[in-house]
């Protein structure tokens, strides 16, 4: 059977590159009928807060991603201790000394001399007197021993990767202060969780590389990996920079649709054109991981608005009567109102300044030219309460004072009654309307 993780560290909160990634890893489950697993990886006691962990369940339940199960790194921590010891038996796992200037230095001096910045294993040749007197002093930290060959996979995107060993550094795996770190929590976890699949960024290529080893070291077979495109800003920029503005709760902040933003992320970076999906069966059923490749991905936040009006457009009144009624919008007018209104907006906020000119009138738009022609029209308004014919009796009793006829007699009566020089069709926005155009 399939399955599947995501594992964010609550740290912080969801942005569009982790999105990415849960959204792959759940995909393949469902499309497979296997099993979508959360993961919080929150071995960092500082760092991890419940803030953070509640708000990742949050923002993956406002997108639909729902999990089969949820699991806790920090209450699998004699689990990684028991791998812990069994690679030290083994040979696999030693201690070392060096404090973060001193390993600068020794990079510094491999660049220098023109070698690659790799550990020297320097580590290795103490005596244990040695390490009990740095012991003594300092908090060692432990790394994991690669076996100096070439690591190779057939990766589900970038194809046949092999990496030597020999130019990669032995993790670290254990700090100094005893936290464990991520390269050996995700093996164990990913080996007893009998994961069979994993999706990442290309940034984790070179990790990968080391826990297949590790998981080698343990007696387990790896999964299958495949790693995508990182993202970038809409120049080619680091998208790191802007992950402030990009977090999911941001998004949502924003207006911006849950399957405007599942149909955009579900293709971005394949060969595949964006497609606006209403179900998330529909992203299950049209999705290809062999379709992406390996090139950034540039993703610029304002592709999503157009996606989110074409959802709002569809959507019918029981979709979003909530939303509505939270924006102070409700009554016998909520529902014509939502019909009238939803092929003018982006994002739902865009309702509101439409309720405010249907609750209380708008400011006249007048140009200098159009001021004696829309005295006389303000003063032929028909009585209200208006209904559906009220528009084009208003106009026809204008075209008919005035003379004027297309643009000329339309655009000025529009900007009188709503204020705006463009907007909802006025046959359905004036029978909505409250009070008169204020001042008339």
């Amino acid at each position: 059977m399939t399955v599947t993780r995501f594992a964010p560290s609550p740290t912080g909160y969801l942005h569009i590159g982790n999105l990415r990634t849960a959204l792959f890893n759940w995909l393949i489950a469902k499309q497979q009928g296997g099993t979508f697993i959360l993961r919080l990886d929150d071995t960092d006691p500082e760092r991890s807060k419940p803030e953070y962990a509640d708000a990742i369940q949050q923002d993956l339940e406002w997108l639909g991603l729902t999990w089969d199960r949820i699991e806790t790194q920090s209450s699998r921590l004699d689990r990684y201790a028991d791998a812990a010891d069994r690679m030290r038996a083994d040979g696999r796992l030693y201690e070392a000394f060096e404090t973060p200037t001193e390993l600068d230095l020794k990079r510094k001096k491999q660049l220098n001399m023109g070698r690659p910045p790799v550990y020297d294993r320097g580590a290795l040749a103490l005596s244990d007197a040695e390490k009990a007197a740095l012991r003594a002093e300092r908090g060692g930290h432990w790394r994991f021993k690669l076996d100096h060959e070439r690591i190779e996979w057939t990766d589900g995107i970038l194809g046949d990767i092999s990496i030597d060993a020999a130019s990669v550094s032995d993790p670290v795996l254990i700090r100094g202060d005893g936290q464990v770190l991520y390269t050996i929590a995700s093996v164990v976890d990913d080996t007893d969780m009998g994961i069979t699949d994993v999706v990442r960024g290309s940034d984790h290529v070179t990790n990968t590389a080391t826990q297949i080893q590790i998981m080698a070291a343990l007696g387990h077979s790896h999964p299958r990996f495949a790693h995508h495109s990182l993202l970038t800003g809409p120049q080619g920029e680091a998208l790191s920079k802007r992950l402030g503005t990009l977090s999911l709760r941001d998004l949502r902040a924003a207006g911006i649709e849950p399957m405007a933003l599942l149909s955009h992320l579900a293709r971005l970076g394949s060969s595949d054109p964006v497609e606006l999906r209403t179900t998330h069966q529909e992203l299950i059923d049209g999705f290809d991981l062999s379709r992406f490749g390996s090139a950034p991905t540039k993703f610029d936040v304002d592709d999503l608005r157009p996606l989110t009006a074409r959802v709002l457009h569809a959507r019918p009144y029981a979709d979003v009567a909530e939303a509505l009624a939270a924006r102070g919008i409700d009554g016998p007018k909520a529902e014509p109102f939502w019909l009238m209104a939803r092929e003018n907006v982006q994002v739902i906020a865009d309702v509101d300044p439409l309720w405010d000119i249907v609750q209380n009138g708008a400011t006249p738009l007048i140009a200098e030219e159009d001021a004696d022609f829309i005295a006389d029209a303000l003063a032929h308004l028909p009585p209200q309460p208006w209904g559906e014919t009220s528009w084009s009796d208003w106009a026809n009793t204008m075209k008919e004072r005035s003379g004027r006829k297309g643009k000329a007699l339309f655009m000025p009566l529009r900007k009188a009654l709503s204020g705006m020089e463009r907007g909802p069709d006025m046959a359905r926005l004036m029978p909505l309307l409250s009070k008169a155009p204020k001042g008339s």
